[in-house]
């Protein structure tokens, strides 16, 4: 009986270790930047939220995030009776000091909480949360600007604050962005998808961002454990660092992950996708000794995100439709019908879920050669 439940407690902490390994973000480098698993917007006790902020830095170190920021509201603060704190740089002075030697980079941030418009914006980068408690929301965010803030507007289709749901570019935005007040903006926040978000983003240069905005525990609001996973900025950074991850927010190499879709500029979906997706070997089918016309593409997907790709290419396949899903982290053979012995051809793709405009999704070509 002992050797059973020792046995057992053994299986059952196997088992806890594989799901934490598991449960890492991870996707691949692109040419000439780190890719950088990052949650901007995030909260603690130190405003509405419900952990101390150790709890978010160890929930970043299970997911496997590189960069967060603990934005606690500069004007909402109800725990105040509880937990009085004068000070508003205290959370992230405490997750700092946690996250020591585990390499996680925390961002410096506060988020200004104000009626639409503006509505609620992070400062990311700052100094000293402190100075940025002003009565007039333009001064906070000038302030945000002079210490040398990424500011971005969160949750612009909240209906908390917005009933239709749908985002709208006021008077009010047109003067932070003449100011230069406004950089960024989020598309995915939480659950919700802000679509009319991304048209703004491109059409006057906003930088792209998915965030958690997390208050009580990752595990429960995206079931971790049941295979979700947080909505996150892929920021594509020259350097992993401060230093480069404000470099790469400013010039908006940044993709969106969430709810397994990506969503960015066309520019960053698709090197992503192609360090994503490579040809690990090609090979002509044998039917005993006879070699046929099909030929077994092996596509190995070095991502966790699963692509749902449609075939647009001049072959279809033997094995399959032509949409086809490929898994995270594994490998996926096609046979495709070539109709002739080829040593070399060409396999195109539009990503399904990859977005980097309404109802716009990347492309992509794959080289295919043959093994002889």
């Amino acid at each position: 009986m002992k050797l059973v439940i020792t046995l057992f407690f053994i299986i059952a902490q196997l088992l806890k270790l594989s799901a934490q390994i598991h449960r890492k973000i991870e996707f691949p480098d692109i040419a000439g930047y780190h890719t950088l698993i990052s949650d901007l917007h995030q909260h603690t006790v130190f405003s509405d939220g419900s952990v101390w902020p150790d709890i978010r830095v160890k929930e970043a170190i299970f997911d496997g995030v590189d960069v967060i920021s603990l934005t606690e509201h500069l004007e909402y603060q109800p725990h105040n009776k509880d937990i009085p704190h004068p000070d508003r740089n205290r959370s992230y002075q405490l997750a700092k000091e946690y996250a020591k030697n585990k390499g996680i980079i925390i961002i410096h941030g506060a988020e200004i909480t104000r009626d639409l418009p503006p509505g609620h914006s992070n400062a990311l980068f700052i100094n000293d949360a402190n100075k940025l408690v002003q009565e007039n929301y333009i001064d906070a965010f000038r302030e945000a600007k002079k210490q040398g803030a990424f500011i971005f507007w969160n949750h612009p289709n909240w209906i908390g604050q917005n009933k239709q749901g749908i985002t709208q570019l006021t008077p009010t935005h047109e003067v932070l962005l003449e100011e230069g007040l406004l950089n960024g903006i989020e598309v995915t926040n939480e659950n919700s998808f802000a679509d009319r978000a991304l048209t703004i983003a491109n059409e006057i240069g906003l930088t792209i961002l998915a965030t958690s905005d997390i208050h009580e525990l990752i595990d429960w609001l995206f079931d971790i454990p049941g295979g979700g996973h947080r909505p996150v900025t892929l920021v594509f950074a020259k350097e992993r660092s401060e230093i480069g991850v404000k470099d790469a927010l400013f010039d908006g190499r940044t993709v969106a992950w969430y709810q397994n879709n990506l969503i960015g500029q066309e520019k960053y979906l698709i090197p992503l996708i192609k360090s994503s997706l490579t040809v690990d070997t090609a090979y002509y089918q044998m039917y005993g000794n006879t070699k046929t016309q099909i030929a077994n593409v092996v596509i190995s997907n070095q991502s966790d995100a699963t692509y749902l790709i449609n075939n647009e290419s001049n072959f279809s396949f033997y094995n399959t439709t032509n949409v086809v899903q490929l898994n995270p982290q594994t490998i996926t053979t096609l046979s495709v019908k070539t109709i002739e012995s080829l040593s070399s051809f060409e396999l195109k793709f539009e990503i399904l879920n990859a977005i980097y405009a309404k109802n716009k999704h990347p492309k992509v070509r794959l080289e295919i050669d043959i093994e002889h």
